[in-house]
């Protein structure tokens, strides 16, 4: 008589199997039954911030469930990452990260520089802000082109500010310097611009990086003067203002943050937050509270997410090497 332990194990393990898919199916459908809490590694006020509470706020709307924001600034954004890592994996607890925690040079923190799809499963895209470099009135510079070849002439005299060593107001600038094929001082500060930005407006710093909103309000009083964005190609909210492409072909230096969930979230939650997300970002209320802070957004997938994320990694990685290299 032949043997049929083996076809019962087999049917047993496909109940089990289908019941549990019918089980994180219908907990998907009900998601979110409570409140969603969303980490970012920014300080409050910040840019990274104020874009994770419009996603929230949009996301809320959309659920009819309450988001939260929760800002764990510190340790170059390993604290953030650890507390999202750790947190249940039940789409409960989402992480928007800035590009500084995936590009970041290794063992300045750890956790960090983070890794998709093995730290994070990504969920979608949020936003994307340029750098702007702004100078003083007092300096006599109206373009980049001018500023360029005052550098040149000037080898390592002519300085600019960054709001942080290894962070991408320093890494733009580290950028600039090799296809411009000019040398320039780095000023480093810590906690933000503001004070970066006065030493800017007295003189004492030629040049401030910094994404638009950090730099806003000195713009609008006229205390410091914008010469060139960092995006691709002149944004429509700054039609006067010319892109660094412009000068430099093919030059680019944007501030970015991306929603994740943590590694082990059910990939069919992972895929209905995406869906909400793409349907947040593509709405015209959402774009006009982003350009307000010279900042935009487009709809990724997860997977497009994560292509984007490693194409980035490898562009900003060729500068944290340069700089390694000319640190010894």
């Amino acid at each position: 008589m032949k043997e049929r332990k083996p076809s019962i194990a087999i049917a047993v393990l496909c109940l089990l199997m289908i019941s549990a898919a019918k089980f994180a199916y219908a907990q998907g459908e009900n998601y979110p039954a409570k409140p969603v809490t969303i980490i970012t590694d920014a300080p409050p006020g910040s840019t990274p911030d104020v874009v994770a509470r419009f996603v929230a706020d949009g996301l809320g709307a959309s659920w009819r469930q309450q988001v939260v924001v929760v800002p764990r600034p510190g340790a170059n954004g390993s604290a953030a990452a650890r507390t999202a890592a750790d947190a249940a994996p039940d789409g409960y607890t989402l992480f928007m990260p800035s590009l500084s925690t995936f590009v970041a040079q290794k063992g300045i923190a750890p956790n960090i520089p983070l890794e998709l799809p093995y730290d994070f499963l990504a969920v979608g895209f949020a936003s994307e802000n340029p750098m702007f470099a702004a100078v003083p009135p007092s300096l006599g510079v109206n373009s980049l082109a001018q500023l360029i070849a005052l550098a040149k002439a000037r080898p390592g005299k002519i300085s600019y500010a960054v709001t942080g060593v290894g962070r991408l107001t320093h890494l733009t600038g580290e950028l600039l310097q090799r296809e411009a094929g000019m040398r320039m001082l780095t000023v480093p500060y810590l906690g933000g611009p503001a004070n970066a930005i006065s030493d800017v407006i007295g003189g004492r710093v030629d040049m401030i990086i910094e994404g638009y909103s950090g730099i806003a309000a000195s713009i609008r009083a006229g205390q410091l003067k914008p010469i060139a964005v960092a995006s691709i190609e002149r944004l429509p909210e700054f039609p006067d203002l010319a892109a660094v492409a412009e000068t430099i072909p093919g030059f680019s230096a944007t501030g970015w943050q991306v929603l994740l969930a943590p590694a082990g979230t059910p990939k069919m939650i992972v895929h209905w937050i995406s869906s909400d997300l793409a349907q947040v970002v593509a709405k015209e209320e959402f774009r006009k509270k982003l350009a307000a802070l010279g900042s935009y957004s487009r709809a990724m997938t997860g997977s497009e997410t994560t292509r984007f994320v490693h194409g980035e990694q490898r562009k900003w990685n060729s500068v944290l090497e340069q700089i390694a290299r000319t640190s010894k």
